[in-house]
């Protein structure tokens, strides 16, 4: 018994401008690179041109020899006072540099209250 025969298709990649899937491949991550390597060294139109900008407390000093303390992780799932006092407690040598407080803090936080805090304006940062 013999049934109707399956006859693939020339594939639609194949057909366009005779090039291979691969070769087409390729070339999308070379345009790829190269926009991005125009981006950066285009400096005026990547979005970090304006370093300063990306600070949340600019021109912070830090002191000679400082070393970020171990903290417990906030999750953003507890308390956010005790945290802070945590945090404040273990900053408590520096608790008269309220920039430096603020500076640092994004490293007693993770996950999303790490998210929240990188994308807070500085405008919105008081103290």
């Amino acid at each position: 018994m013999e049934g109707p025969r399956y006859h693939p298709q020339p594939h639609l990649l194949h057909s366009i401008a005779g090039k291979n899937p691969y070769a087409m491949a390729e070339t999308g991550k070379l345009d790829h690179l190269e926009e991005r390597l125009k981006a950066i060294e285009g400096g005026k139109d990547y979005a970090f041109a304006n370093l300063e900008g990306l600070f949340l407390v600019p021109n912070t000093i830090t002191p000679p020899k400082f070393k970020v303390s171990n903290f417990d992780k906030y999750k953003g799932t507890t308390c956010p006072k005790n945290h802070l006092k945590m945090y404040c407690r273990k900053m408590g040598a520096y608790a008269k540099d309220e920039e430096l407080l603020i500076y640092f803090f994004h490293e007693s936080l993770i996950g999303v209250a790490v998210t929240w805090y990188t994308n807070l304006e500085p405008s919105r940062v008081h103290s």
